[in-house]
């Protein structure tokens, strides 16, 4: 029986073990890597930047793309220098840091998007009080429960993950520290973090209902408009929020519900991207190019670096 000691290691998984296939994932992981950075950090400019964009919808926006930075943070810039150094190692403490860390910005991230359904519901279903349920008071004190709930779970996530010795390989399938490759590395059934997961799991499940029943009312509001801009608007701001949440929250559930293979599964390779990598991808394409806001907030922003010649 060998124990987690701050002196142990873990062996992450690669996707390859071909040394061009190795290269061609850096490559693959380094542009989503920077489309990612790149664009949060944009979104998180213009809304700075532009006093148009100090609403709570943008307030949360803002929140989700420094979110959506740290997330992708933890895993993939690892994952890359993995993969070009043919080193598939991590030590203890990084491996702490990663599940505490991603745990900490993920279930932040899920309940952020459970508060902007919120956000709609209010500003499509009740406009004449959004102000009041709105104002930046209660705002901040719904983005201060959000990370305060990120940091609960991700403290006992962690903490029950690591309390028990190990008996195997320290072998992760995984290109990361995740739960589910990590609790198949113990001596015997972790039952504190399973109940930790089946917890975390019924919560997730708890937002995903309620941003569901958040979403009927919106729709059903948004179907009963007589303007057509008015439907287009409504509809363009909401789904793709609703995809978002459907491809994050989806995916996890996959992961944490379906029982482990025996032997390594890139199938639980490509899942995990979905809720690692793809999601901070996508997120700055769905709500700065097809949202007419952000669009102006550009053109702003580049008129003002770079002013008409007289």
């Amino acid at each position: 029986m060998e124990n987690l000691t701050s002196g142990s290691s873990f062996l992450l998984m690669g996707f390859s073990n071909i040394w061009e296939l190795q290269i061609l994932h850096a490559a693959l992981f380094l542009m989503a890597y920077l489309a990612a950075l790149l664009g949060n950090l944009l979104i998180i400019t213009l809304i700075t930047k532009d006093h148009g964009l100090h609403t709570p919808m943008y307030f949360f926006l803002k929140n989700l793309s420094f979110l959506d930075l740290c997330l992708i943070s933890i895993t993939v810039p690892k994952s890359i220098t993995n993969s070009l150094t043919n080193c598939n190692t991590i030590s203890f403490p990084g491996c702490v840091s990663q599940v505490f860390f991603f745990f900490l910005f993920a279930t932040t991230e899920v309940a952020l998007l459970t508060v902007m359904s919120y956000d709609r519901y209010v500003a499509i279903c009740h406009p004449l009080r959004y102000e009041i349920l709105m104002s930046h008071g209660a705002c901040m004190q719904m983005a201060a429960y959000s990370w305060v709930s990120g940091g609960v779970n991700a403290i006992l996530h962690t903490a029950a993950t690591f309390s028990v010795p190990r008996c195997r390989s320290p072998d992760v399938h995984q290109f990361f520290c995740d739960v589910p490759q990590l609790l198949a590395l113990a001596c015997s059934y972790n039952i504190g973090e399973l109940t930790v997961i089946g917890l975390s799991l019924l919560l997730d499940f708890g937002c995903f209902v309620f941003m569901d029943i958040s979403y009927i009312h919106i729709f059903s509001a948004v179907l009963k408009m007589p303007s057509r801009v008015g439907r287009s608007k409504a509809f363009s701001t909401c789904l793709p929020h609703l995809l978002v949440v459907t491809l994050f929250l989806s995916s996890g559930f996959f992961a944490y519900l379906r029982p482990l293979p025996q032997s390594p599964s890139t199938l639980d390779l490509l899942v995990s991207v979905f809720y690692t990598v793809v999601p901070p991808t996508v997120n700055p394409l769905i709500y700065s190019l097809r949202n007419k806001d952000m669009k102006v907030a550009q053109r702003k922003l580049l008129v003002n670096r770079h002013p008409p010649s007289s």
